[in-house]
């Protein structure tokens, strides 16, 4: 369980307030605006009303105590850019802030910020990948070059075993789990026989994932 302090409770924001309170975080919520404060109420440990500009409103949350700091602020680009950097001034020891452009990360890595969140551009390119191929059922960037893929079973590996097909040995790719009806099963091995009701986790350098799914 970690304590994390979430500024700005926006949309984004308040998704972020509900996921941590699901995984069992506690989250201190900070925005200016009292209905902001009141949504998020059901999923946060303690909510305040205040200018996350002000230095003096930031030191007397404490923010060395948080274990990870988020600047969720999407509207006010100068705001976030004030608050990421008073975070790191006052002992921020993890602050993660938003950004729209890549200038904006600029900008926000430079003055604090110890990583940057793009959930527009990222949720841009799963949309476009997911739904320009229709074996394509999930996606999760790893890094520029590594990327895990759910894909349906191709029509001509299926009743075939993972050791058949080997395209560890042809594309370097590993398949790290397969979904049987829904459920996830990891205990995979050589002999595992894959169907064509299946799906498959993939793990690979993006190259050799497009070019062994034709993504």
């Amino acid at each position: 369980m970690k304590s994390i302090l979430l500024i700005g409770l926006g949309r984004f924001g308040k998704h972020i307030a509900m996921h941590l309170n699901q995984l069992g975080h506690q989250v201190m919520a900070v925005d200016h605006e009292e209905e902001r404060i009141e949504a998020v109420l059901p999923f946060v440990t303690n909510a305040q009303i205040g200018d996350s500009t002000n230095a003096y409103f930031l030191e007397s949350l404490g923010i060395s105590n948080y274990d990870v700091c988020i600047v969720a602020i999407g509207n006010d680009f100068q705001s976030s850019l004030e608050t990421t950097s008073l975070l790191k001034e006052l002992g921020g020891k993890m602050v993660v802030a938003r950004a729209a452009r890549d200038v904006q990360a600029k900008f926000l890595l430079r003055n604090g910020a110890d990583e940057v969140v793009y959930p527009e551009k990222q949720l841009a390119k799963w949309t476009a990948i997911r739904y320009s191929a229709d074996h394509i059922l999930d996606y999760i960037e790893l890094d520029e070059d590594h990327a895990m893929f759910e894909v349906s079973v191709p029509e001509d590996w299926a009743g075939r075993t993972i050791g058949q097909i080997d395209i560890r040995k042809k594309f370097n790719i590993n398949i790290m789990g397969i979904k049987k009806s829904g459920k996830l099963v990891l205990s995979i091995s050589p002999d595992t026989v894959l169907e064509a009701e299946d799906t498959m986790l993939v793990l690979g350098r993006n190259k050799n994932l497009q070019k062994c799914f034709r993504i």
